[in-house]
């Protein structure tokens, strides 16, 4: 097993993008994000879109994707994280056998600053706690 980073200067081909995209959308519990939204997220972390860049990390054995997670930077570390995590996300075969800590921890060890995550299903949160992510704030969205 190997982690890869990707980032603004080791980039990913654009169908090392659409695996990625498929496998993230395919493996997804909760939070379930489009494909679109994933691509965004994936783009703007590789610095293919305007913005602060970020990471991306991907959890492989041989040639197969068994997890990955993006962050995307802020730029706003005044007032909100540095980092956002937009999505993490291991494939249905290999869930609830540690990866998911795995790719956490070195993503924690990676990213300078803060990292904040969006959680929408309460299960989810017990991994980050255990991970030292404490509830910070309540967001509330007016969607126009």
């Amino acid at each position: 097993m190997r982690i890869n980073t990707f980032d603004a200067y080791s980039r990913l081909s654009p169908l090392q993008i659409n695996r990625l995209v498929n496998f993230l959308f395919s493996n997804q519990d909760c939070n379930k994000l489009s494909k679109n939204s994933l691509r965004k997220a994936i783009l703007y972390a590789a610095k293919e879109r305007p913005g602060f860049g970020g990471y991306i990390f991907c959890l492989e054995e041989k040639d197969t994707t068994i997890g990955a997670l993006v962050i995307n930077r802020t730029g706003m570390e005044d007032y909100i994280p540095e980092n956002m995590l937009v999505t993490m996300v291991v494939a249905k075969d290999f869930k609830n056998q540690g990866w998911e800590d795995k790719l956490l921890d070195y993503a924690i060890s990676y990213c300078k600053g803060d990292i904040g995550v969006y959680i929408k299903e309460p299960k989810t949160t017990q991994t980050f706690r255990e991970h030292g992510f404490e509830h910070n704030n309540l967001e509330m969205r007016l969607k126009q």
